[in-house]
């Protein structure tokens, strides 16, 4: 497996090793060991997966707080989308900023993000299936939100959905700005 470090601490970009051939293609999609080795001792305790019918479909940018704050592992088995972070880690040298990677089927790549980011996706193909773990089970009194399009992040998800509006949810068409946002996490880096 390939380790790719971003400018944002603990966020990293996960390559595997893919074997293919005529048939098709192998690769091991997790190993609690080689993340140990590789410094992620988070602990997964759920798998969710996502289906999304139509190009443009945006959900995000969500989090859980603490102390059921969740570290991911996500990755997309079909389709494409175009994934975006928000580090909300109070005295993180990258507090507010995002950082985004296509994520498709064809590039196998997977996104680690630690606690304290805000994390969102929109899709760039029909019928995208998007899957992750989280190391916290799922906590409704937890679970948060920032504004998809909150202009101090600067995410210019334009281009992704090419003059197309976004199919958005109810709920995170009134998540707060970043602004309006007292974050419960804090950089320990």
């Amino acid at each position: 497996m390939q380790v790719h470090k971003t400018e944002f601490p603990g966020l990293l970009v996960l390559v595997p090793q893919v074997f293919q051939d005529e048939r098709g293609f192998f690769l091991e999609s997790y190993s609690e060991q080689r993340f140990r080795e590789i410094g992620i001792d988070s602990s997964f305790v759920q798998d969710n997966h996502a289906y999304s019918k139509d190009v443009g479909v945006l959900r995000g940018f969500h989090f859980q707080t603490p102390p059921k704050a969740q570290a991911k592992l996500v990755w997309v088995t079909r389709g494409a989308v175009l994934d975006v972070v928000v580090d909300l880690r109070k005295g993180s040298p990258t507090y507010g900023k995002s950082e985004r990677i296509i994520l498709s089927a064809a590039n196998f790549k997977r996104l680690f993000v630690p606690r304290g980011f805000g994390h969102a996706y929109v899709t760039l193909m029909p019928d995208t299936e998007f899957q992750y773990k989280v190391d916290a089970p799922y906590s409704p009194a937890n679970e948060g939100g920032i504004l998809w399009d909150d202009p101090s992040i600067a995410m210019d998800w334009q281009s992704a959905l090419q003059g197309r509006e976004p199919v958005l949810s109810e709920k995170d068409r009134r998540l707060p700005t970043l602004a309006e946002f007292d974050s419960p996490f804090v950089f320990e880096g």
